[in-house]
């Protein structure tokens, strides 16, 4: 299996999965922090199996990648992330994200249940270490 697989794999899914927005980034302060959720049926058995996974029709996943705006090519940053999902009749998921470095690239990937249809609202905290800034989105799952 190709080392940068999975990297692959989640940017072909920022691309596809989500037409309604060209991009999904965030500017906090001196990073940029790209997000995605889906649903973990997209990522192949092997990759799951590989980083641990589990591949449900009832389990989304959370990615995160930070990058350091600065610098001229916007390289991966390693930060601590925290966060959680609250759907939209309040129930709170604490998320725990596991950190994934490959080559110089530096991600991070929450594992979320849900059910069909079901929205919710994320909360996560990008800590440098000097400074917490919080990333908020919304995102529908759906049961394929």
């Amino acid at each position: 299996m190709s080392k940068f697989l999975l990297i692959s794999l989640i940017s072909s899914l920022m691309l596809f999965t989500l037409p309604s927005r060209a991009e999904q980034k965030a500017v906090l302060g001196d990073y940029e922090v790209h997000y995605v959720a889906f649903n973990s049926t997209f990522i192949p058995a092997e990759v799951a199996k590989v980083y641990g996974l589990q591949r449900s029709r009832y389990n989304g996943l959370i990615n995160i990648t930070v990058l350091d705006g600065k610098s001229a090519d916007k390289k991966p940053v390693a930060v601590k992330i925290s966060g959680t999902a609250r759907n939209l009749i309040g129930n709170q998921t604490n998320l725990e994200f596991k950190e994934i470095r490959e080559g110089e690239s530096v991600y991070y990937i929450a594992e979320l249940r849900h059910s069909n249809e079901e929205t919710f609202r994320f909360k996560v905290i990008v800590d440098d270490g000097k400074r917490q800034q919080t990333l908020e989105f919304q995102q529908k799952f759906y049961v394929d």
